[in-house]
């Protein structure tokens, strides 16, 4: 079956534009992924977001002087569409040599364009550098289950069947750095850290640990692996509470960190080490 993203940029070589072009913006719906993991768009049992962060935003001034800063987007988890991520980039390159009065014009103009290719309102917020340096780089609560030594064999697909829990209801954070899969278009590497943050009966930090690494070959898009990992975790817990947040490192100058939780949550947004 060919992927949704397979008449988009994402693979093909590419003009690079430097002048405004909305036009380059190539939406992918995600009613075929969700079709898969069994939900539709009435039915997700979630509530998120997708943070993407660009580190290669700039434009010029009337004057003609460049400027550059750090835009952060924030994608509804159950918008009609996400943003492929190559045209996302061609996009914002095309701001490059495109002046705007300030900031504040930049920011209308891309949630308008942006709102546009998702079906539903984007957030947008221009950081200069030294606001986002003075954030630093964030140190995740809980625990890491790294170092835990399990044996594995086979990376081809996830395997829900490797997660056990006991009975005992806890409520803890785990997370991984361990998290790897591939795009389903070009097939090559996406890394990034998951987080499952929870209430509910104990979840085994080793079948954990095993589940995350079976992702390792595994051909999907991050918001889609990450809505694997919530149903999966949800199906075995049946959790008072349930959020999964992937952290993945930037390619093209842009991250992309997708949040789903059966709360109403604001997810820390500051990156990681890797990011």
């Amino acid at each position: 079956m060919q992927h949704p993203a397979e008449h988009s940029p994402l693979g093909k070589s590419s003009e690079y534009v430097s002048q405004y072009a909305p036009e380059l913006l190539f939406p992918i719906s995600r009613t075929t992924k969700w079709a898969e993991l069994g939900l539709t768009a009435s039915t997700l049992p979630y509530r998120g977001v997708d943070f993407w962060n660009c580190y290669e935003l700039s434009w010029l001034t009337p004057t003609g002087k460049p400027v550059v800063a750090i835009g952060e987007f924030a994608i509804p988890a159950d918008s009609p569409n996400i943003i492929e991520s190559k045209s996302f980039k061609l996009y914002l390159n095309s701001l490059n040599q495109t002046a705007y009065a300030d900031a504040a014009a930049v920011e209308a103009v891309l949630a308008r364009d942006l709102s546009a290719c998702a079906g539903a309102p984007v957030a947008v917020r221009v950081r200069g550098l030294d606001e986002v340096a003075a954030e630093g780089v964030a140190a995740l609560p809980g625990r890491c289950v790294d170092d835990l030594e399990i044996a594995v064999s086979d990376y081809a697909h996830p395997r829900p069947e490797l997660l056990r829990c006991g009975d005992d209801v806890v409520e803890e954070l785990l997370y991984s750095h361990l998290l790897k899969s591939n795009c389903p278009v070009t097939g090559q590497p996406d890394w990034g850290t998951l987080v499952v943050d929870y209430r509910g009966p104990r979840l085994d930090a080793a079948s954990l640990l095993a589940y995350v690494v079976s992702f390792r070959q595994h051909q999907d898009f991050h918001e889609q692996c990450v809505e694997r990992v919530f149903l999966d975790l949800q199906r075995l817990l049946k959790p008072q509470k349930l959020t999964v947040y992937a952290r993945y490192v930037r390619r093209g100058g842009l991250d992309i960190n997708p949040c789903r939780s059966t709360e109403v949550i604001t997810p820390d947004n500051r990156r990681l080490v890797r990011q």
